[in-house]
């Protein structure tokens, strides 16, 4: 019982701490220029992109098989697709709301849904990875710990893209930093289940870190990344993208 409880401690520590970290950066910056803004969210962009294709995906396949990876990653992209037709405040046409709302209120719409979708995304992100932290404790305390500290440090740059885009959409600081931490709360969840179950089945998983990976596909490029185009002209939001995967690449190879 008392390793059930430290693993879900040291769940709970690292989401909330991860992500709450990053979107406290973000508050304690003034506001950004528009390219300012592009470039570090083309930058959180690209580690996203990272995680996802050096971390998730390959890991899901290892877990257990790409099929079983495969359905996870569909069921992930396509339930945040459901999430992003249905959302209350969908997809808006801007020349229809023009007469209803001004460029900044459009503005506002769009970065509310924005932060709003990936702060679940990383919500559910954080649910297989926290079993992954679980499950990695009760075999090896160190790769445990090692995990935790990972993936606290993967929430920072997510923790980041969630504060800037609810920032922007005029949320209060402080319901910014709940937000934020409340985001890498579910952490805490999977680690006491990756704890009690230990030897939990390697296809479930597999499906599960598959589905995260799917469901943070569709978020950063169906939002994130078009979003930082629009932002900026040029080549900014390009760089900001490259140099956030190859700061990725070199942050998950050091780490290892």
């Amino acid at each position: 019982m008392n390793n059930l409880l430290t693993v879900t401690i040291i769940g709970l520590l690292s989401g909330a701490i991860g992500t709450g970290a990053g979107g406290a950066s973000v508050l304690l910056v003034k506001r950004l220029r528009d390219d300012a803004l592009a470039w570090l969210m083309a930058f959180a962009a690209g580690i996203m992109t990272s995680i996802i294709f050096i971390e998730l995906i390959p890991e899901a396949i290892e877990e257990g098989t790409l099929l079983s990876a495969l359905i996870g990653i569909v069921l992930g992209a396509v339930l945040i697709m459901l999430l992003d037709i249905n959302f209350p405040h969908h997809h808006f046409d801007q020349q229809e709301a023009g007469r209803e709302l001004t460029e900044k209120m459009f503005q506002e719409q769009k970065l509310l849904k924005m932060g709003i979708l990936l702060a679940f995304g990383v919500a559910l992100h954080n649910i297989p990875e926290g079993i992954a932290i679980g499950a990695s404790y009760v075999a090896d305390r160190n790769i445990g710990i090692g995990l935790a500290i990972l993936i606290a440090l993967h929430n920072f740059p997510e923790g980041m893209a969630v504060a800037t885009a609810l920032g922007m959409a005029g949320i209060s600081k402080i319901r910014v930093l709940i937000y934020t931490i409340m985001a890498g709360v579910p952490m805490g969840l999977g680690a006491f289940t990756g704890g009690l179950f230990g030897s939990i089945s390697p296809i479930f998983l597999s499906s599960s870190l598959g589905f995260a990976g799917g469901a943070m596909l569709y978020i950063v490029y169906d939002e994130l990344i078009p979003d930082c185009h629009d932002r900026t002209t040029g080549h900014t939001a390009i760089v900001g993208i490259v140099v956030g995967v190859i700061a990725g690449i070199a942050l998950i190879e050091f780490l290892h």
